[in-house]
């Protein structure tokens, strides 16, 4: 039981490193996306797709040596290959949502455009943090097993009691 409390409690550090980053890169998003609407004439969709390149490539250095710092580093050009691939279909979910709302539903008003931006980077966000920590930043097995080696023997050493000799 104690190992998967462990699990758990490592997950939840991830998630919240991952939300960390994430959050920072949501703010770029944003920020970059009004800043483009606001100075050129480009159209919604494009204005989104430029701000969401902006914040992938923040996010990469932000996972690889925040998020994932300790995670297998040997396959560099593979993890940034497959990360561009996710990051690239993140990017199609994420605009797909504001395409839909823009020009299928002709919902294109500023405080409308950001809402569903908004939203497709929440959806888009589920799919990049399975892929990112399933395809991507893989753990390091030996890692894993230390990691697990370590809360079992913490958990033992909390269960039996210790004896004090007395001389």
């Amino acid at each position: 039981m104690e190992r998967g409390s462990s699990r758990l409690r490592r997950l939840v550090h991830e998630v919240a490193k991952f939300g960390a980053v994430g959050g920072a890169g949501l703010l770029v998003n944003l920020g970059v996306f009004n800043l483009v609407r606001h100075v050129t004439d480009l159209q919604v969709v494009r204005a989104s797709v430029i701000a969401t390149v902006v914040a992938i490539a923040f996010n990469y250095v932000g996972f690889r040596y925040f998020t994932y710092r300790d995670r297998d580093r040997s396959r560099r050009s593979k993890e940034l290959t497959l990360f561009l691939l996710f990051s690239v279909v993140g990017l199609v979910i994420e605009n797909g949502i504001l395409y839909a709302a823009t020009y299928g539903f002709g919902w294109d008003s500023p405080i409308q455009s950001n809402v569903f931006k908004f939203l497709g980077i929440g959806v888009a966000t589920l799919f990049r943090f399975w892929s990112y920590r399933t395809w991507v930043f893989r753990a390091l097995p030996a890692r894993e097993a230390v990691a697990d080696a370590e809360s079992f023997l913490e958990a033992e050493a909390k269960e039996k009691p210790r004896t004090r000799v007395v001389s």
